[in-house]
């Protein structure tokens, strides 16, 4: 996905923030550890924080759902293995876990308006039904195998905190979107460029795991 498909640098540079991350005094090393912009010479940080910022929280899941599904393609008894690999293995709960949490923090409906930053390409709507496919693909396998009905069924402690949280992180995250449209476009207002330092704050202080 991210380096054999054409236009996913483009992609994930205009529908997330690394650009402006990289241009605010937020970090104590620059975002890259070269110039020139290829998503290899990103530093770990600011690759998982853009991704955040979009709630595609994209580092925490992509392809789990895939890998699952050509297990269970090669293995008669494969989902009842990965039940109980879940149910003994700690290193297997503890996985399932943090992926449970990553992407009840995740929205496709929130990250499909900053895919709408890419505007134009057939490419970008290509990658982000991808990445919506994959993603409720993981949700899936996630749930077959924890033998749930909805993501942090397991914790419903941390569910309803994430949930109350989201009425003051998705306006945030629309805000954010119309200040990045507006300083792309070349708006030289500082407001815009303070503001959308302020929605990467409030942001990351909300999802409480940014990076």
């Amino acid at each position: 996905m991210v380096y054999e498909t054409d236009g996913f640098n483009d992609y994930f540079r205009a529908t997330t923030v690394i650009d402006e991350i990289a241009t605010l005094n937020i970090g104590s090393r620059p975002s890259a550890r070269k110039s020139g912009g290829r998503i290899e010479d990103l530093r770990a940080i600011p690759w998982v924080f853009s991704w955040a910022q979009s709630r595609v929280m994209l580092p925490g899941w992509f392809a789990f759902g895939t890998a699952i599904d050509r297990w269970l393609e090669e293995e008669k008894n494969g989902l009842a293995t990965l039940r109980q690999m879940y149910a003994e293995w700690p290193f297997f709960q503890s996985l399932l876990s943090n992926m449970d949490m990553v992407l009840a923090k995740s929205s496709m409906a929130i990250a499909s308006r900053y895919a709408d930053l890419a505007t134009g390409t057939e490419t970008a709507a290509a990658i982000f039904e991808r990445l919506r496919g994959e993603h409720a693909r993981t949700v899936a396998r996630l749930l077959d195998i924890t033998e749930t009905d909805r993501l942090l069924a397991s914790n419903p402690l941390l569910e309803r905190s994430i949930r109350n949280r989201f009425p003051y992180i998705d306006p945030l995250n629309h805000l954010q979107v119309d200040l990045l449209r507006q300083n792309r476009a070349g708006s030289d207002d500082p407001k815009v460029a303070r503001g959308i330092l302020l929605t990467i704050n409030g942001i990351s202080a909300g999802l409480r795991n940014s990076g």
